[in-house]
């Protein structure tokens, strides 16, 4: 956890929010150091106004850091953006954006990572992952990482999760059972942790600056 500083900075989360939070209660309940949650704060202002000028994170602007553009339609995407807006917005504000990123961190438990990634392959909130649900996602992965497989490998895939996970044999995938599945095969969670966050203060200055070059571009 970070280091509890009498030092209190005032961090708005968007002209309409007029709040004042102390980085040192951000850091208190996520991995960052005080001095990280300040950088994530400039990294914020970054962001927010990359696109629209209004000290709030869009889709389009989270889309233009991720992406370097606008327009890429991903269902992986859509759905981290919704791991993001906590508030049900479609806009992202700035403890959102440590909250989210915290979940992302190295250092968070993989219990905590493993409810998260349940929570995006659940993608119509019902609680359970069903098998329609889990070929999209793979898809959706796979379409990230620039890989084409043929549909009988797709299906390959989808069934050997159901019969790993499906327990109860329901043809869904209830969170427990997640659990046990993902627990015995832990690179499932490798989307769900960016290591350079281990060490904000050297990956975000360039993740900024490339992202402001492609803004005006």
């Amino acid at each position: 956890m970070g280091c509890a500083s009498s030092k209190k900075a005032r961090v708005k989360a968007g002209p309409s929010a007029n709040l004042e939070l102390n980085p040192a209660i951000l850091a208190s309940k996520t991995p960052f150091s005080v001095s990280e949650v300040e950088s994530l704060y400039e990294l914020y202002k970054k962001l927010s106004s990359s696109v629209v000028q209004d000290g709030l994170i869009h889709k389009e602007e989270l889309q233009l850091a991720l992406f370097q553009s606008s327009s890429k339609q991903n269902l992986f995407f859509d759905r981290i953006f919704d791991l993001f807006d906590v508030n049900k917005n479609e806009h992202i504000e700035f403890e959102e954006f440590v909250h989210t990123l915290s979940v992302l961190h190295p250092k968070t438990p993989d219990e905590v990572k493993i409810t998260y990634a349940f929570k995006l392959y659940d993608l119509r909130h019902t609680g359970y992952i069903e098998r329609e649900e889990l070929k999209e996602m793979v898809l959706a992965l796979l379409n990230e990482s620039d890989l084409i497989l043929s549909d009988d490998i797709v299906e390959m895939i989808v069934n050997k999760t159901f019969v790993e996970a499906d327990g109860k044999a329901d043809c869904r995938i209830d969170e427990e059972e997640w659990k046990e599945y993902v627990a015995k095969n832990p690179s499932l969670l490798k989307n769900m942790t960016l290591p350079y966050l281990m060490d904000i203060s050297l990956a975000f200055p360039s993740f900024v600056l490339n992202t402001q070059a492609t803004r005006h571009n």
